[in-house]
């Protein structure tokens, strides 16, 4: 597959997204993008009964037409913009999507969404949703690339660079051409936003990012398709993303590898059921009590090395209130793991104000390492100072943290969690998940995607 060597560094992205099919993407990324929606699926039915998707819903029953999308959540059927919205947000909910190092971009949570519910109401094959997955995520990640680090400190990089991830893989299921697709970028950037300010007051935007993401990139498709313009320099313009959002954006990002570098095969998935962010650090933990044969109850002080990104989404989580705040919470999460050994869903939701628990939270503080935060975000490395109550001085790291490509999560790890994630808020029984599981990885070949579980 060839792309352009212009500076048109959107137009060569468009063009790219337009025109790719399965006979472009090595098997390897098929594979993995079939692993990814097995992951997406599951999340978004362990979603379902979180209290902003519940307020979702009934937003969605007032305004939404029947149509032929499945809303996952409660396996009604509606249009696609509302199956779109409601399943992106469910998908984010219990913090067990994807995510994409380097972009610092949870791909899964926009580009899952709005490529399913349209391609359930066109009727399209497993073949015809994978090039859509694929288009979303090479898009995606790449503008969030693009935007980097300046942005992220400031945006939700899932919330703006989701409606550029969303309007490609709708845009590509609709056949658009470049010059189309290009206009459907330009209509998805002016709609990109979301600020951080809600994770400090435990607020629900986090899933109407997602929500909105979804809805403004099949927004920008359709409208792109009946001949609605966009600017076609919205990401590096003058007026564009990079000029609003960032600082020092990087245009030839947005083209890296193009073809040849598969950025979907580098999303990490998340093993613990908590912030990214918070995983190095606890995975380091747990290293060092296995291999000090460590209790909870031999620790009198944790200091975590960590990048500036972990410092400026964690810190302001000290107490948290509420289950969501606790998975942000860095002591918590590091006190689930020294406790129990694990950090899975139930966890969070039985033990997060377990005295045990906050008895270590209290006991962790983080600390900005140079190293750490050289290698962010490229690679993601976690570092932990243990103090005991006999007096040793102890230290682990971990360079590459459970569920990262290089030490990424089998097929059988993530049968395992998916069907771990469809009980927790009862979304689907065992034999469902085994029918789910089996089409998943048969996806290339499904002539329909429609009636996965209503």
């Amino acid at each position: 597959m060839t792309t352009t060597a212009s500076n048109d560094f959107g137009a060569a992205l468009a063009s790219f997204a337009a025109t790719l099919t399965c006979e472009h993407i090595p098997d390897p990324v098929l594979r993995r993008a079939e692993d990814l929606f097995l992951d997406w699926f599951a999340c978004t039915l362990a979603g379902r009964t979180g209290e902003p998707i519940r307020i979702l819903e009934g937003w969605v029953e007032r305004h939404a037409r029947s149509g032929d999308a499945e809303l996952l959540t409660s396996r009604r059927r509606v249009d696609a913009l509302f199956a779109a919205m409601l399943n992106s947000a469910a998908s984010h909910m219990v913090e067990q999507d994807d995510v994409h190092n380097g972009s610092v971009f949870h791909a899964a949570a926009v580009v899952f969404g709005p490529a399913l519910a349209l391609a359930q109401a066109r009727n399209a094959s497993g073949a015809q949703l994978l090039e859509a997955i694929v288009a979303g995520y090479e898009v995606g990640v790449r503008v969030g690339e693009y935007l980097g680090r300046a942005h992220y400190k400031r945006f939700h990089t899932t919330a703006t660079a989701g409606c550029l991830a969303a309007a490609a893989a709708t845009g590509r299921l609709l056949n658009l051409d470049p010059e189309r697709m290009l206009w459907a970028f330009g209509s998805a950037a002016t709609q990109a936003g979301g600020i951080w300010e809600y994770l400090r007051e435990g607020a629900h935007s986090k899933q109407l990012h997602c929500a909105h993401a979804a809805a403004a990139g099949i927004t920008a498709a359709e409208l792109a398709a009946d001949g609605f313009t966009g600017a076609t320099r919205a990401l590096e313009g003058a007026g564009g993303m990079g000029a609003a959002m960032s600082e020092h954006a990087d245009p030839a990002r947005l083209v890296d590898g193009l073809g040849s570098r598969w950025t979907l095969a580098e999303s990490s998935f998340k093993f613990h059921a908590s912030c990214r962010h918070t995983h190095p650090a606890g995975d380091a933990l747990l290293a060092l009590m296995q291999r000090e044969r460590l209790t909870h109850e031999d620790i009198a002080d944790v200091l975590c090395g960590v990048h500036q990104s972990a410092l400026d989404v964690l810190s302001p989580i000290v107490e948290p209130k509420s289950v969501h705040q606790s998975k942000f919470s860095m002591g918590t999460v590091l006190g689930l793991l020294a406790v129990y050994g694990r950090a899975q869903l139930p966890d969070f939701e039985q033990h997060y104000l377990e005295p045990r628990v906050v008895a270590l939270r209290n006991k962790v503080r983080m600390q900005l390492d140079p190293e750490v935060d050289a290698a962010y975000p490229a690679r993601w490395i976690g570092k932990v100072w243990v103090r005991t109550v006999d007096g040793r001085s102890l230290e682990a790291r971990m360079d590459e943290p459970k569920g990262d490509p290089g030490n990424t999560l089998s097929r059988a790890e993530l049968e395992d969690k998916a069907q771990r994630l469809a009980v927790f808020a009862d979304g689907a029984s065992p034999a469902e998940m085994r029918s789910v599981i089996a089409r998943a990885w048969n996806l290339q070949h499904e002539t329909t995607v429609r009636d996965w579980l209503s």
